[in-house]
């Protein structure tokens, strides 16, 4: 290929330089172009790379049985009912009618259309486990689109189910796609990449995976622990406190005047936020029935253990009825009505002497002991966020850090979420009917190509790994006018391409320093340089694009140390 012919513009500038650097290296090298928000047309060199992943991630699919099939972008919205995710998923699935008046959807994750596909298929117990996949563009209607190809609305994902007749085949085979998932992302050349335990969410089960690319423009927060290995998403990670010992004090009510924050409390009392209890106040999507959530002073809620904890959809209350008992800034465990859920965490556990709201506008108490002042029955509970230096739920170190990453891929144990509700069955060896159970395997590719080049790259553009890259090689001619050099350039593109390497080849009449900047956004691996000079001393120069090697080669031996090089560089990412 031609940098002359290839379609697309390597840009000097972007107009927004706020973006992250892998969107303003891809735009900068035109690998995309903006069609609306969200939503990207692919250029050529991220197509190719597109492709690579996409060829991966097939192999590795193919590797542990997995049978590839295509589902359908369009489905009827009574796909949908039957599972109860028609009304359950909000704005972010886009629902329309065709012409005849059919309710219907864009395809925003594939569980219905796989249990659809398999329904009535799969009849015999004998005909199980099995595993089909897909490489699909799928629509999410994001409200936050943002990062170029990592938060979009249109992307293709693999996505596989597998269907299994036991807990115990479903979780061998979740060990398989695990381990085949850390094939794909070490094939790939992602380096940080790290399996999380995670939250199922919208999709369901009970056991689910993130694998994470660790990053610091990652909006998923991680905690990990050093010492044992221990990985979670914030979302789940279990928050673990260690509560100073504490005497039991004599409950006492005291004026706190202009004091309605942790830290106000703190500085008219003398206390440390440890020694309070914390109210935050959420209400019920369906209802707006309140629930107060208690937490040490030094902690905050995490909102999708709470979420998982009520089973029911939340969010943070605003406007608070005085009906309710709820003072503002004065919250406390007495004297809230009846008609509030209250939820204690954990963190409170064994502290006699808390400072905690009294339910009246400039009071609190002191000596507070939920387990002999709070009058109802309850139990604690797990709803405190993770904190840097936590103790590790597994270990017990206080060593846990916190760290920020990018969503690469997912693994759920389904369970038969999905078959029960759309009432796929099939005859077991005992003559009975039974649902079968399901696990999920999502990776999405335009996010794992823009993250490999967020952590892959310097100033001056992407630095690809050799299985995915554009192109595997790039020839520059820095003298085409010039006969020797130009014939002395062909002819080692052309030794090159009959050899299979994949070439990029420059021969512009453009001065050496836009060459090499374009040649930096290209990232392609492996750069050989042609020139007037080189071309005095038969030899051609010789680099790679993360600075690991520079050197010259004979120019008569320069075509076979250039295929050994890049078959090396494949050899070490798997390939």
């Amino acid at each position: 290929m031609k940098v002359r012919n290839l379609l697309g513009e390597r840009l000097r500038h972007v107009s927004d330089e706020s973006q992250i650097e892998s969107q303003i290296l891809m735009t900068k090298g035109g690998y995309m172009k903006p069609v609306a928000s969200g939503i990207y047309s692919l250029m050529p060199p991220a197509q190719r790379i597109s492709k690579k992943l996409q060829a991966i991630v097939r192999e590795e699919m193919d590797a542990i049985d997995g049978q590839e099939v295509l589902f359908p972008v369009v489905m009827p919205a009574s796909l949908w009912q039957s599972s109860g995710r028609y009304t359950s998923i909000g704005s972010e699935m886009v629902r329309f009618e065709d012409r005849g008046g059919n309710k219907m959807v864009l395809g925003m994750t594939h569980e219905e259309a796989a249990v659809h596909l398999a329904d009535h298929t799969a009849k015999s117990y004998t005909q199980y486990p099995f595993m089909i996949y897909q490489l699909q563009t799928k629509f999410r209607d994001e409200p936050r689109a943002r990062g170029g190809l990592i938060r979009v609305r249109e992307f293709i994902m693999k996505d596989a189910y597998s269907f299994h007749t036991s807990q115990e085949d479903l979780e061998a085979y979740y060990r398989r796609a695990y381990d085949a998932y850390v094939r794909i992302f070490r094939r790939a050349g992602a380096k940080n990449v790290i399996a999380v335990k995670s939250d199922s969410g919208m999709m369901g089960g009970s056991i689910s995976h993130e694998f994470m690319l660790l990053s610091d423009v990652g909006e998923d927060t991680l905690v990990l622990c050093p010492d044992c290995g221990y990985s979670a998403n914030m979302e789940v990670a279990e928050c673990i406190t260690k509560n100073a010992e504490s005497a039991p004090a004599a409950l006492e009510k005291v004026a706190t005047p202009h004091a309605g924050t942790i830290e106000e409390v703190c500085a008219f009392l003398g206390k440390k936020p440890e020694e309070t209890a914390k109210a935050v106040v959420y209400a019920y999507n369906d209802t707006d029935k309140y629930v107060v959530v208690f937490v040490r002073g030094d902690t905050e809620v995490n909102e999708t253990k709470l979420r998982n904890l009520l089973g029911k959809e939340i969010h943070p209350a605003t406007a608070i009825d005085e009906a309710s008992g709820i003072v503002p800034g004065f919250i406390g465990g007495a004297g809230l009505t009846d008609g509030v859920d209250v939820v204690i965490d954990r963190s409170l556990e064994g502290l006699h002497d808390l400072v905690t709201g009294a339910n009246e506008e400039g009071y609190h108490y002191v000596g507070f002991d939920f387990a002999r002042d709070y009058r109802k029955p309850f139990a604690y509970a797990d709803v405190a966020k993770a904190r840097e230096g936590g103790i590790c739920p597994v270990c017990g170190k206080p060593h846990l850090n916190i760290r920020k990453g990018i969503e690469v891929g997912n693994i759920f144990q389904l369970g038969d979420k999905y078959t029960r509700a759309m009432g796929m069955t099939y005859l077991d060896a005992d003559n009975t009917e039974k649902y079968p159970i399901m696990g999920c395997y999502g990776i999405g590719i335009g996010r794992l190509m823009a993250s490999i080049c967020q952590e892959s790259r310097d100033e001056y553009g992407p630095i690809w790994p050799i299985s995915i890259a554009p192109w595997q090689v790039e020839v520059c001619n820095l003298r085409v006018t010039d006969d020797k050099v130009r014939s002395r350039a062909e002819a080692l593109v052309s030794a090159l391409e009959s050899a299979g390497i994949e070439v990029l080849y420059d021969d512009r009449e453009i001065r050496p320093g836009p060459m090499f900047a374009d040649a930096d956004l290209f990232g392609v691996p492996v750069r050989a340089v042609v020139s007037q000079k080189t071309e005095e001393r038969s030899v051609i120069e010789v680099s790679t694009r993360d600075k690991s090697l520079k050197t010259e080669f004979p120019a008569d031996r320069a075509a076979d140390e250039i295929i050994s090089l890049v078959k090396k560089m494949l050899g070490e990412c798997g390939r």
